[in-house]
């Protein structure tokens, strides 16, 4: 398949089962929204190193928002419910909680319950109070500045995929760092996914794996151009430089509308631009069992 001069290549994305939550971060203004909500995903590329994956998703309007106020939405994943009831209330203590005029609450319903204000609360040093609102409890905590107003509890989903990706192959650095910028930005305006990496974009795409003992992953020699010669190279003769997008969803259709998205990004600017072609990252079907393969997803109609 070769889309405006880019090669789709006859290959898939492996990714595997997650569980995940989204959370609403507010305050008073946008920048301090988004200062919370930044600082509450941050160290949050794979769960490999950082113990869960997480990104803003989008900006909420005031109209969009449990208080009224300006907002960010964060998707946050892990490999287990465990996990994920350990890393919300820890990251929603030490950089919400902590943020001036912030507040959090639940984006979604449903799943097994995730404890928020019921493990934040005990701050409050027998000062906090709770009230229940339409069925649903709220944990207001004093603190210097005022008060910070949480759910009890957040809702969840083991529905979640994380791992899907692909890869852009290009002629040169500037022309794989440009088409992921462009595939980021689309990906963007999808609801339910997040590419958790510094800017949506990975340089250092990894094997499972590796020479030294206690490394579980490495780097990706088949794609490193400096490697062709050295390693056996995936790489066309043309490709100086490639770039990954690693992408996590609530469930496995929020996965390949974000792909659909990026890879359509990608191809919009084509081999005049560069782009060689694109490629996804997998591991012979062994890792995970869903299998995102290029050819039809880009085949498919895009509202599926």
């Amino acid at each position: 398949m070769i889309l405006n001069g880019v090669v789709i290549r006859d290959s898939f994305a492996e990714a595997f089962p997650m569980a995940g939550t989204r959370l609403l971060v507010t305050a008073d203004t946008t920048r301090w929204a988004h200062t919370a909500a930044a600082s509450m995903t941050g160290f949050a590329t794979s769960v490999i190193g950082c113990g869960c994956e997480a990104a803003i998703e989008r900006a909420l309007s005031p109209e969009e928002t449990p208080d009224g106020r300006p907002g960010y939405s964060v998707l946050i994943f892990a490999m287990s419910l465990k996990d994920l009831k350990k890393v919300v209330p820890l990251r929603a203590g030490q950089c919400v909680l902590t943020s001036p005029t912030s507040a959090c609450y639940s984006g979604l319903d449903g799943g097994t319950a995730v404890p928020l204000g019921r493990a934040l609360r005990y701050f409050g040093d027998g000062h906090q109070i709770s009230k229940s609102i339409g069925g649903r409890r709220f944990w207001r905590v004093p603190v210097m500045e005022g008060e910070f107003v949480c759910d009890e509890v957040v809702g969840s989903t083991t529905a979640a995929v994380g791992g899907g990706n692909f890869l852009i192959l290009a002629r040169s650095r500037p022309a794989a760092l440009a088409a992921a910028e462009a595939a980021v930005a689309a990906m963007a305006k999808v609801e339910g996914a997040i590419m958790p990496f510094p800017g949506g974009v990975v340089r250092s795409g990894s094997k499972v794996g590796a020479k030294y003992a206690g490394m579980i992953a490495s780097t990706n020699d088949a794609y490193c151009p400096t490697l062709r010669g050295v390693s056996r190279s995936a790489l066309p003769q043309e490709v100086e430089s490639v770039l990954e997008i690693v992408i996590d969803g609530l469930c496995e259709a929020d996965v390949a509308a974000s792909m659909r998205a990026g890879i359509s990004a990608v191809c919009d600017l084509g081999a005049a631009a560069g782009v060689v072609a694109v490629d996804a990252g997998n591991y012979g079907g062994n890792l995970g069992p869903f299998h995102f393969k290029l050819r039809e997803l880009m085949a498919a109609p895009a509202q599926q």
